[in-house]
């Protein structure tokens, strides 16, 4: 009896220890023996809406240049949330302002901008065909080039199509290389989990090197050629942004189940690093 008390208090100890977040303070100590100190995080231990001195909400329905098929509504709970220690985008079949689904697009312009650094977030992807979850950067200041996009440079740290399940992506758009002319640079990885359990997906930004990252594999590197903006736009300040669009020219390529929603991305923590020397 003695002996299956102790079997069992040791249990429950590795469960609380893999399931306790480390505070925002005390940075993953594998980041901290690599160089990296902690400047911004959110580890969503609160409730209600988004915290507005971070979080930034896009509102429309006007296809997002992807003819995609949500409206992003306001400051809307059932949308966007936090609650259990996650933040939970929520994409959801209801009408509303003439469209036929409702989701959240969340950016940190303004509120966190950074040139260089380890941008990392844990997160738990939504699934079915139709959805498209996006963890991604644009430029803070649109300076480049026309001031518009691709001059401006795009990062998408993770974007899951879900007609494709598992095919994790990662991307870079320029004026040389973007989707719209054939010449993005990406990679991809493939996890069978991704709507089941919670993984890290990351980057590690400098000024010669972009690396691409799910949990602590690398699966894709994007380098700086030094030809000008057109190919490395990426020496200045970038946001944040976490979406789940329904349906567009990627996602909705095979078309959309109206009878999987609502889906949800959970998101456990977002944690933002700059290298020490």
């Amino acid at each position: 009896m003695f002996k299956n008390l102790i079997i069992i208090l040791i249990i429950t100890s590795f469960s609380l220890l893999g399931c306790k977040k480390n505070n925002p303070t005390e940075p993953d100590s594998n980041n901290t023996q690599k160089g990296w100190n902690l400047v911004w995080a959110d580890e969503f231990n609160y409730t209600g809406l988004p915290d507005s001195t971070k979080w930034r909400f896009e509102v429309g329905g006007h296809g997002w240049g992807n003819n995609e098929l949500q409206y992003y509504t306001d400051r809307r709970l059932s949308n966007a949330r936090v609650e259990n220690d996650n933040l939970v985008i929520e994409a959801r079949k209801e009408l509303w302002e003439g469209k036929d689904y409702t989701s959240t697009r969340l950016n940190s312009t303004g509120q966190g901008n950074w040139t260089y650094g380890r941008i990392e977030i844990k997160a738990k992807l939504p699934y079915g065909k139709g959805t498209w979850p996006a963890l991604w950067m644009l430029a803070s200041n649109w300076t480049y080039g026309d001031g518009g996009w691709p001059a401006n440079g795009e990062i998408d740290i993770m974007e899951h199509v879900g007609y494709d399940y598992g095919w994790i992506h990662g991307s870079i758009h320029t004026t040389a290389y973007n989707h719209k002319i054939g010449t993005q640079k990406s990679g991809s990885i493939r996890f069978t989990d991704v709507a089941t359990n919670y993984h890290i997906y990351a980057i590690e930004w400098d000024a010669d090197t972009i690396d691409y990252y799910v949990d602590a594999t690398k699966y894709f590197s994007f380098a700086n050629e030094h030809k000008g903006y057109q190919y490395w736009p990426f020496d200045k300040d970038f946001h944040l942004i976490f979406n789940i669009a329904v349906g567009g020219d990627w996602g909705g390529a095979q078309g959309v189940d109206p009878t999987i929603f609502p889906q949800k991305m959970l998101i456990d923590y977002v944690r933002v690093y700059k290298f020490v020397e």
